[in-house]
């Protein structure tokens, strides 16, 4: 799960590898899971279904029970078997590996294997040195080469679950030369993964594609400023990585005071510049299939270069440099499958989260 990599960065052309894969393989242009977030999309994929099946609908949700505001990264949230649940029932063993910790908190179940880049154990260190920094490029090298020592090393695992963190495409657009190099060197590993089990079957896709964002909009003061004062508002984008997006994304839930606020708040959310839905939580739930239970009272969408988040003020211009995700406008990623003897036909490939759901089913 090559976390960020949307099709901007695949286009770029500057990985040799994925370009054979693609040639001599299966290869798509799909959908993500909205909303266009890692938790959400790394549940789909892992589980092989939906948010309104797995319950993971974003990086952090509002607890209703407790009213508080909570990241959604543990696995008690997840109510859908895993890859490595579903492995486990053919006797085979599995590994989670991890750039962010967040994914080892949340997808654990059933993996013989657990290791994330960010926190790794002693042993790990002894045999790879020390991890670099979670903000760098490098760390996802650090991360595909413990792929590779496992995959030399250890035969009786069957099935790795592999995942990067997006730090390098939230900083870097496609054509930078940082971001070129990123490319390159994760394409060179992915090649040496290949060689290390040559009869692998490798499948990739990705969580979210990236755009730059040039407005923010702090929703709880928008309405209270505006004479509509809500409950809470909460970015899908939070998540304990702050350097990566400030907490700022593309899509919000939104908590009203009273049942009787929704026209009054949807209206004055509707006029905010650069939001471009604003829907109830059953049109929410039912077209982007959310569990209804884990969403707003409303559901905020924004453009293509506006984000909702926490600010000192109402809204916010952002930095040239400002990249992030979550709307309808980071779905399109590419889907690959290399060296499968069989799989499903081309066309069943419809969404990110049915690339491995056809394994161990």
């Amino acid at each position: 799960m090559f976390d960020g990599f949307g099709l901007e960065y695949m286009d770029q052309r500057h990985m040799p590898v994925l370009a054979l894969w693609r040639q001599r393989g299966l290869f798509r242009r799909v959908k993500a899971t909205m909303p266009s977030v890692t938790n959400a999309n790394n549940a789909s994929i892992c589980c092989g279904a939906l948010p309104e099946q797995h319950g993971i609908t974003g990086n952090s949700y509002f607890d209703e029970r407790t009213g508080r505001e909570e990241y959604m990264e543990t696995a008690d949230l997840l109510l859908a078997p895993t890859l490595f649940e579903r492995a486990k029932k053919y006797g085979v063993k599995s590994a989670l590996l991890s750039s962010k910790k967040k994914t080892t908190t949340l997808l654990p179940r059933g993996a013989d294997v657990v290791l994330s880049a960010e926190t790794p154990t002693e042993d790990w260190v002894q045999r790879l040195g020390p991890a670099p920094d979670i903000y760098s490029r490098e760390i996802n090298y650090w991360l595909m080469e413990a792929a590779i020592d496992l995959l030399k090393t250890r035969p009786d695992l069957g099935c790795l679950y592999i995942h990067t963190t997006d730090y390098p495409m939230h900083t870097w657009p496609p054509e930078a030369r940082e971001s070129k190099e990123h490319l390159a060197r994760m394409d060179q590993l992915f090649g040496e993964a290949a060689v290390a089990a040559a009869d692998a079957v490798f499948l990739l896709t990705a969580d979210h594609g990236m755009n730059h964002k040039t407005l923010c909009w702090d929703l709880e003061q928008a309405c209270a400023n505006r004479g509509t004062p809500i409950r809470i508002a909460i970015s899908v984008e939070r998540d304990k990585y702050p350097k990566h997006h400030r907490g700022h994304g593309g899509v919000s839930w939104v908590y009203c005071n009273r049942s009787q606020d929704l026209d009054a708040v949807s209206k004055t959310l509707s006029g905010l510049k650069g939001v471009e839905a604003v829907l109830t939580r059953n049109e929410a739930s039912s077209r982007y299939h959310l569990m209804p239970s884990r969403i707003g009272d409303l559901v905020v969408l924004g453009d293509r270069e506006t984000v909702f988040g926490d600010l000192e003020s109402e809204s916010d211009a952002l930095p040239p440099e400002y990249r992030s995700h979550g709307s309808l406008h980071e779905m399109d990623v590419p889907l690959i499958i290399h060296n499968a003897q069989a799989s499903p036909a081309p066309e069943e490939f419809q969404y990110n989260w049915q690339l491995a759901r056809w394994i161990y089913s």
